[in-house]
């Protein structure tokens, strides 16, 4: 990397520092990059957000990033190889069983990466098969403030979904199991990166009040059961109001209470979608997004967006807002793009100080162990006069799926903050395409000229693709934080991208979280071709 770049980004992250005030608390220190702007750390070096990334904080590639913001010390030297190595640590990719040649799932295969800004990450995501229902979920969820809130609502909310689906019988009978204290069957089959977290010391709990939601629907009393767009509501609204009564009830341990805390005072927004056959229903809370690619007649490609950014640039959130609040609270409800000024989404799980009254946030609080160590504060902001002013109530949208329709992609905003929803299907298009020149002839196959191979290899060095992405969730990563002003990997500035020292990295890129979903195009057709 040229010492002309380097100094650009230096010099550029010191200004936005030092622009805002020296020694200063400002919630906007940071300006669009964190999602909430009030929980700050003062360092020697700058301001940067609660729960971000601090100097002292080590990252999984630490043999290539330093935390010294001096000039001298600070390196953007990585091999291709290294690069790689970073782009490639979480990715996962899962192919759906063809039985004997009939694969009736209309999911073909999924593919699956993150990257870190913030240390530790604060996204995560699920991938699972439902066993006592029908169909797989999978779910993208962006966490602020830390990771606890994402980290619980990952491991949780596609439980509360499957249950939210079951018929009365099967929910009567895990009930009688649970009773005559017999194994119960498995809900959901996990498909994990082995660095995926999990909290096994807390499942327990977490199973506990799982069965007293079912316990729950069962006293419905109802036969019909839910529709599919209603399981998920329930589910969502479900969750958020356990994550806030467990903080508030007696829990059996220290650890167990602050993780509980933890949940509770951070947030999370959250992307699902549930695929059944060709029915796709997504549920979204939050900026996470959900897009479709879809093949057209003519050849060309284009996107389908199946959900809406809740943020203060979204007028339909605006007007829900004020619907909610009185008319003198108008001007007060959004300000600098952030809800009351603090929060950029305006749906999220957790964030209860944004949901409780000032009385319970204050008895919570004023009850609990060493909240400062948890890294916890108690903060009412201006206009806080009717609360909650935040939801995790979803929004959930329903697509019939066509053979045209051949990819989904769900992420974080970290990836939309930087490719549009038409870079995504273009990317995802010609990496596809790119994988079909690649795949080996096959014997009976018509042999392929020598020169339009050589054509071929031709394209691909001027193009610069050096080793191509197998998994196409990396590949939109690195286009996200690599790409040039044409659309092309600039290998300088994804060296650039990934060497940032911890205590600036927030301040050009957020958490990444990709997703991607192939569709068989095969089994729906043959849907249509029966029904």
């Amino acid at each position: 990397m040229s010492r002309t770049v380097s100094s650009w980004i230096l010099s550029s992250a010191r200004n936005s520092i030092v622009s805002q005030g020296k020694g200063r608390l400002y919630s906007f220190c940071i300006p669009n990059r964190s999602k909430i702007g009030w929980k700050l750390v003062f360092s020697k070096t700058c301001l940067y957000p609660a729960g971000s990334c601090g100097l002292d904080n080590t990252f999984s590639s630490k043999a290539f990033r330093h935390t010294s913001t001096e000039e001298e010390h600070f390196s953007f030297q990585l091999s291709p190889s290294q690069i790689n190595d970073i782009l490639r640590a979480s990715e996962f990719s899962h192919k759906i069983l063809d039985l004997n040649g009939k694969n009736a799932n209309s999911v073909l295969k999924f593919e699956s990466n993150q990257l870190a800004s913030n240390s530790p990450i604060e996204d995560r995501r699920s991938a699972v098969t439902c066993l006592q229902t029908r169909g797989m979920m999978f779910g993208v969820f962006d966490g602020h403030a830390g990771s606890a809130c994402a980290q619980a609502v990952s491991e949780r909310l596609l439980h509360y979904i499957a249950v939210s689906l079951m018929s009365r019988q099967t929910l009567e009978e895990i009930e009688l199991a649970v009773e005559c204290m017999k194994p119960v069957p498995p809900f959901l089959q996990w498909h994990r990166h082995t660095n995926d977290i999990e909290y096994r010391e807390i499942t327990s709990q977490y199973f506990e009040n799982l069965r007293v939601y079912w316990q729950h629907l069962l006293d419905l009393d109802t036969e019909l059961g839910f529709s599919l767009e209603e399981a998920m509501i329930c589910a969502f609204k479900r969750l958020d109001s356990d994550i806030s009564l467990e903080v508030q009830a007696p829990q059996e341990s220290e650890l167990m209470r602050n993780v509980a805390l933890q949940v509770a005072f951070s947030g999370a927004t959250a992307c699902v979608a549930h695929i059944d056959g060709v029915h796709l229903h997504v549920a979204n809370t939050g900026d996470c997004r959900a897009i479709l690619g879809v093949h057209e007649e003519d050849g060309t490609w284009s996107a389908l967006p199946l959900t809406r950014d809740h943020n203060a640039y979204d007028e339909f959130e605006i007007r829900r807002l004020k619907r909610e609040h009185p008319r003198s609270e108008e001007k007060t409800l959004v300000v600098n793009d952030r809800l009351l000024g603090i929060l950029m989404p305006s749906r999220a799980f957790g964030d209860v100080q944004l949901k409780w009254s000032k009385e319970l946030q204050h008895s919570v609080l004023e009850n609990s162990c060493d909240v400062e160590a948890l890294n916890i504060y108690q903060y009412v902001p201006p206009n806080y006069y009717t609360p909650p002013y935040l939801t995790a109530e979803p929004e959930v949208t329903y697509h019939k799926l066509r053979s045209k329709d051949k990819f989904l992609v769900i992420a974080s905003d970290g990836l939309w903050e930087m490719l549009s929803n038409e870079k995504v299907v273009k990317f995802v298009a010609g990496h596809l395409t790119e994988l079909n020149v690649q795949k080996p002839q096959l014997a009976f196959e018509k042999p392929v000229n020598l020169g339009y191979m050589r054509s071929l290899l031709l394209q691909r060095k001027n193009r610069g693709i050096a080793s191509l992405d197998q998994n196409v969730a990396t590949h939109l990563i690195r286009h996200a934080i690599g790409s040039n002003e044409y659309g092309e990997v600039d290998q300088e500035k994804l060296a650039a991208m990934l060497t940032l020292p911890e205590d600036l990295a927030r301040m050009y890129r957020d958490d990444i979280t990709v997703t991607v979903v192939y569709f068989n195009s095969e089994t729906i057709e043959n849907y249509y071709k029966n029904n």
